[in-house]
């Protein structure tokens, strides 16, 4: 008789800490890595690459691709019930793999994965059913802003020592978490929302440990502000001529 596998000790092996999360990286039992998050109750494993759960939807490795498919054959779509629990059943766990990144310091991961995360808000906007749905979602969107901010300074001081790029993600983020706000017609809370809060210390604590002064792309703001344009276009150039590099 086939003996039933349990996961005691396993779980008597890795104790629930709820002071931290609880992730790692092991090998699967063929050998790839996956990533396994200790919680309450149990131990959650994601795959490390496509979809988290490593299932497929209708032939596609995500249910963002499969939308956009669905999308181009009939661009009126709007999502029915069972799609709306499948988008955040996908929401759900590219969170997970997320936090799970940043927490293993995979810092291009975790960019990554919140990248398909925004997509896949873009995508659910436009098909989705009602604007209360919409609202419920969209919500999220500056919490996915700031861990992608997160993840792409914190991955830049890996490429770049100097600090400035690590800066300049972090300048870049907060403009585009300024550019929901507005949207949404709440500019006003822009400066004392938490995130924002949290990105901008951050972003103080790299300059005085990194010793940055402004970016070249403040520079060339502060150039176009007060209008002088030959220096802006020089800065330009110097910009242009290191995203070359």
């Amino acid at each position: 008789m086939k003996r039933t596998m349990h996961l005691d000790d396993l779980l008597k092996d890795w104790e629930f800490d709820p002071h931290t999360l609880n992730v790692r990286m092991v090998k699967g039992s063929d050998g790839r890595d996956v990533i396994q998050m200790r919680v309450d109750m149990g131990i959650l494993q994601l795959e490390t690459t496509e979809r988290p759960d490593g299932e497929t939807v209708e032939g596609h490795s995500s249910y963002l691709l499969y939308l956009q498919e669905a999308l181009l054959e009939k661009p009126e779509m709007v999502l029915e019930e069972e799609q709306c629990m499948e988008v955040d059943r996908e929401f759900m766990q590219f969170y997970h793999r997320r936090i799970c990144w940043l927490r293993l310091q995979y810092y291009n991961r975790a960019v990554m994965d919140a990248d398909h995360t925004l997509r896949l808000m873009d995508v659910s906007e436009r098909v989705s059913p009602d604007e209360e749905w919409t609202r419920s979602h969209e919500q999220y969107r500056p919490f996915v802003l700031f861990h992608r901010t997160q993840a792409a300074a914190l991955g830049a001081l890996e490429d770049d020592e100097s600090g400035e790029e690590a800066v300049q993600a972090i300048n870049s983020g907060l403009e585009t978490i300024r550019e929901f706000f507005t949207k949404h017609e709440a500019e006003e809370h822009f400066e004392e929302d938490e995130l924002v809060v949290r990105l901008v210390e951050l972003r103080e604590t790299l300059r005085s440990e990194y010793e940055v002064g402004q970016t070249l792309r403040e520079k060339l703001s502060a150039a176009v502000e007060q209008e002088q344009y030959e220096l802006a276009a020089k800065l330009r150039d110097e910009l242009n001529r290191r995203e070359l590099d």
